[in-house]
């Protein structure tokens, strides 16, 4: 008996395995073809050629810094940001919802080690250009559930909680690091400064690293289910998080889940993504619209929500951002 139900899982693991590269296919597809993506290959949003300084477009990186070290720290040391270093958030709001997570002690030691890296990403832009105050982040259980819920087209059951344990922790991680990545790729052409150039380089070096390393650890458990999406495997659910990210950006294929076809992975070779890259293994970039539809999840860079539901901060946020939503945050400024 027991080998026979070992046997119906693995037929079972390789029909979903086919499934999900037959969904990522046709959604390629789609996009390409059909339009139902509101993809806009034309638009300026998905060039990056906006007219900001380079101090504008390394702070606005700060949104993204904030939010992983806030998410980081917490969740693997059970404080936040300001236990360690009380300047660095400017008088910013305190984040809501951020909590220690139920960490094995591997996954832990390597999020506590993020922490520490993303509050040294901070101290850098800081001393480099003076820094911004911390926008007001939502690390709640529910705002993660909400976008895992969408990405699934389904409401998980039990409802899907990111500091429930490591794999929930590193599905939710799975989300931000790598928009971060791909924020810091599209901003390097645009700068000018040497020294700018250098800290951004610096910085993407490890943003790419930490991406990385969740990938891997999300590939080791790629056939193991998620149980608030009733059998749905860790890695169709990755890829139903990029086909999601994807979407909101609005300026098509950016993002990719841990399994492809073959024709899509690396010299049309392998079916593993560890690692995603575009047709010449090469990073994809983000525009700060693209980041901004993302991280807010209204797919609209002057609708504020999800992960900063006040907005982002910095010149390039604000540019954006509808002026009445200034007054509508008690916790945000007006002067951010």
């Amino acid at each position: 008996m027991r080998f026979e139900h070992n046997n119906y899982q693995r037929n079972k693991r390789k029909i979903m395995f086919k499934l999900c590269i037959i969904a990522l296919v046709f959604l390629i597809a789609s996009s390409r073809i059909d339009g139902s993506w509101p993809v806009k290959y034309d638009d300026p949003s998905c060039s990056g050629n906006i007219s900001v300084t380079d101090v504008d477009r390394v702070q606005f990186a700060m949104n993204l810094e904030f939010t992983e070290a806030e998410f980081f720290l917490k969740a693997s040391t059970g404080k936040g940001l300001d236990a360690f270093n009380a300047t660095l958030a400017k008088g910013g709001p305190a984040p809501v919802g951020a909590e220690k997570a139920n960490l094995d002690p591997i996954t832990n030691r390597i999020i506590e080690e993020f922490g520490y890296q993303e509050i040294g990403h901070l101290r850098a832009i800081a001393d480099m250009t003076g820094g911004i105050p911390r926008p007001l982040l939502n690390l709640t259980r529910e705002n993660f559930a909400m976008f895992m819920d969408r990405a699934v087209g389904r409401k998980s059951n039990p409802r899907f909680d990111p500091y429930a344990n490591s794999l929930n922790y590193l599905l939710a991680s799975y989300y931000i690091p790598y928009v971060g990545l791909t924020g810091y790729v599209g901003t390097i052409p645009y700068l000018v400064s040497f020294n700018i150039k250098r800290l951004v380089a610096g910085l993407l070096g490890v943003e790419s690293g930490q991406d990385g390393v969740i990938r891997t650890l999300l590939y080791e458990r790629q056939d193991e289910t998620v149980k608030e999406y009733g059998g749905v495997t860790v890695a169709e659910l990755t890829n139903e998080i990029s086909n999601l990210r994807n979407e909101l950006g609005m300026c098509g294929i950016k993002d990719e889940g841990l399994c492809v076809p073959p024709w899509l992975g690396a010299e049309n070779r392998t079916s593993s993504n560890i690692l995603a890259a575009d047709p010449y293994s090469l990073s994809y970039d983000r525009t700060p619209q693209e980041i901004l539809r993302v991280m807010y999840g209204t797919g609209d860079e002057h609708r504020p929500g999800g992960f900063w539901p006040c907005g982002a901060n910095g010149r390039i946020a604000r540019m954006f951002l509808d002026k009445g939503y200034y007054g509508h945050c008690g916790a945000c400024s007006a002067d951010n």
